[in-house]
């Protein structure tokens, strides 16, 4: 795909775009989803138009999820800034959870018409979203009623697509038949996974939905999917490089000559031509693909890297760098220094050390330092060995809680809290409008603000908990509730510049020497992006201080993923005892601890998956050559 500006977008027919052997789909990389978004929009503002001068209907597939919601925005902007209308405009939703009402915040008509159809002018008749209230006698002549209209008003000119980690499109789950039309279906297990933080847990994910079928979706003019971060890495390199397959329905897209895949950084890092790229092409062989090539094949041969041998590299697409380097005893020793001059049981720099082979400075002894926590936990959970180490070691650190996190605290955990407070204060009346509330909320409800009060206050008594245990001054804690968080429901307002002025001044006020940050964009709900983007935004208004040339940025994961062996730039290593106090500090934050509402796709307690993770560096670490450690938190360095 060729990318003529930024308004438009020039497909290569299909069948002669391929980069490499291995690629069977068409698919474009970007660097995040913004770009793409805007791309898509435009083609379907382009396509609406189009029609509109044939005095034609324009047909469009619409998907739900997170994938598509940007798409809608600038459609959105669109319709109100460049007079785009979508008085022509005929949709067909792909699917919706069965039953479902439609006033329920959770089913698909809701989402659409809160994301798009409520902000343009298409007919409330062109709106076609399937019924979750059809009955179930009904239910079958409803599905064929509903494929009969996709097909009386021409087919779909255009369908959008998101991709399920089961390789499902629509809900066409694993299984699904290459010719199916618009049913029921069973959600698979990993589908309501899923779904489980919007529903506030997997027993309230409905176990049916409706969908389009494969062979509707086929039938569409064009498609294009979207896919988005790195949880979706696996099962797109799956369906862009794999055999065509029922139990990745996915890969049915392949026999469509008319399909395009956008995907980000991170959805593609699994694809051969980004991972592995000396197994496709010739490499220009900088420092970083060189470590990344070098582990790979220590990975692969299970050898340590200075057991790694010429015919290693050259039995491995790797002849060329050999070349470029002499021989591999002298690679091995390069690639295995740089790995090494990253382990570091100083965070905040050793005193008084030769710094020139360390990851941090010895030249500012004492650091003024800030964790940034998208949530109350996310700081002891993702580098809760390296916080008690930097106050150990004298640092001024300082943590903040981008957010109150409230709206991860059961209903029955803030109960709890209201009944105890009734009790000591049997006359407060907040606290018995809380206990009413609470005990009569429906699944549509949304918090009243006592209550997201009362919840933002048990994870900020967590908070103090944990941090006191790591010797923490009250008086170094702060708490931003960033405003974008406080809208009491999974759907997050978009980042705003009181956001931003709240990040610039605390960072102003603290004129730190380091900056610790979560670069885990993997959470189920999006909040960790949208508080990295608020720092990386402070970031730029603040750059031209003075104070800020000695500021480094350290980027942690831990909660979902970690980074992998060879991007990490600093490796802090923990003895078990480490390990047990980061465990202790994550048990502080109870209300998190069992039945936690927002785990994603690993079902394992945030402390145990912690503790994997941490092993599973210090593993891979051992397993390169390197010391034998309990555990290992990495960081990667931002340049700013």
């Amino acid at each position: 795909m060729e990318i003529t500006n930024q308004k438009s977008i020039s497909y290569t027919k299909a069948g002669t775009f391929e980069e490499t052997r291995f690629e069977k789909i068409h698919n474009v990389i970007f660097k995040d989803s913004k770009e793409p978004s805007i791309l898509v929009a435009q083609e379907i503002a382009d396509l609406i138009r189009a029609k509109e001068k044939q005095n034609k209907p324009c047909v469009l597939g619409l998907a739900t999820g997170s994938s598509p919601i940007k798409v809608y925005e600038e459609l959105v902007r669109m319709h109100k800034e460049e007079g785009l209308s979508f008085a022509n405009v005929i949709t067909f939703n792909l699917d919706e959870y069965y039953p479902m009402e439609q006033g329920n915040i959770q089913s698909y008509y809701y989402f659409m018409h809160e994301h798009l159809f409520n902000h343009v002018d298409i007919l409330p008749e062109n709106v076609n979203v399937p019924s979750g209230t059809v009955s179930s006698e009904n239910l079958y002549q409803y599905c064929i009623d509903y494929e009969m209209k996709i097909q009386a008003v021409g087919g779909l000119d255009f369908q959008l697509l998101g991709i399920g980690r089961t390789g499902h499109i629509g809900f066409n789950e694993p299984g699904s038949h290459l010719n199916s039309g618009t049913r029921s279906i069973t959600l698979d297990h990993i589908t309501r996974v899923d779904a489980a933080p919007a529903f506030l847990g997997i027993e309230n994910v409905p176990r049916k939905a409706i969908t389009m079928g494969i062979g509707t979706v086929l039938k569409a003019k064009r498609i294009i999917l979207l896919g988005w971060g790195g949880n979706k890495a696996s099962i797109l390199k799956e369906t862009i490089e794999g055999n065509i397959n029922s139990e990745v329905p996915a890969t049915y897209l392949q026999n469509h000559n008319n399909t395009t895949f956008l995907i980000d950084e991170a959805a593609a890092s699994e694809l051969t031509r980004v991972k592995t790229p000396w197994l496709v092409t010739n490499c220009v062989w900088n420092d970083d693909l060189k470590l990344k090539a070098v582990v790979w094949l220590s990975e692969l041969t299970n050898n340590s890297i200075l057991k790694l041998t010429d015919k290693d590299y050259n039995n491995n697409g790797m002849s060329g760098l050999l070349t470029e380097e002499g021989t591999a005893y002298d690679l091995n020793i390069k690639m295995f220094n740089k790995l090494q001059h990253t382990i570091t049981g100083w965070p905040g720099g050793k005193p008084d050390a030769d710094d020139s082979n360390r990851p941090e400075r010895a030249s500012i002894p004492k650091k003024r330092v800030i964790i940034f926590s998208p949530h109350p936990d996310d700081d002891v959970i993702s580098m809760g060995g390296t916080f008690d180490r930097l106050v150990e070691q004298g640092h001024e650190v300082h943590i903040a809680y981008q957010t109150s996190g409230n709206i991860a605290v059961s209903d029955e955990e803030a109960l709890k809290f209201a009944e105890i407070t009734q009790n000591l204060c049997p006359d407060c009346e907040e606290t018995q409008s809380i206990i009413n509330f609470l005990k009569i909320k429906t699944e549509n409800d949304i918090d009243s603000v006592k209550v997201r009060q009362l919840k933002g206050l048990i994870r900020r008594s967590e908070s103090l908990a944990a941090t006191r245990y790591f010797g923490l001054k009250d008086e170094h804690v702060h708490f931003l509730d960033l405003p974008f968080y406080e809208t009491g429901t999974i759907k997050k307002n978009n980042i705003s510049i009181v956001d931003i002025d709240i990040m610039c001044d605390i960072i102003d006020t603290i004129k730190p020497h380091q900056i610790y940050a979560a670069g885990d964009l993997a959470d189920p709900h999006g909040t960790h992006k949208v508080c990295l983007d608020s720092l990386f935004e402070a970031l730029k208004v603040l750059k031209p201080n003075d104070y800020m040339k000695d500021c480094w940025v350290w980027l942690y994961r831990g909660a979902w993923h970690e980074w992998e062996s060879y991007q990490i730039e600093m490796a802090v290593p923990m003895s078990p005892d480490q390990v047990l106090r980061k465990r202790h500090a994550i048990f502080y934050h109870q209300s998190q601890k069992d039945g936690v509402m927002f785990q994603g796709g690993d079902s394992r307690e945030f402390w145990v998956r912690a503790e994997d993770r941490n092993r599973l560096t210090a593993k891979k670490y051992n397993d390169l050559g390197l010391a034998d450690y309990a555990a290992i938190e990495a960081f990667k360095r931002y340049h700013f």
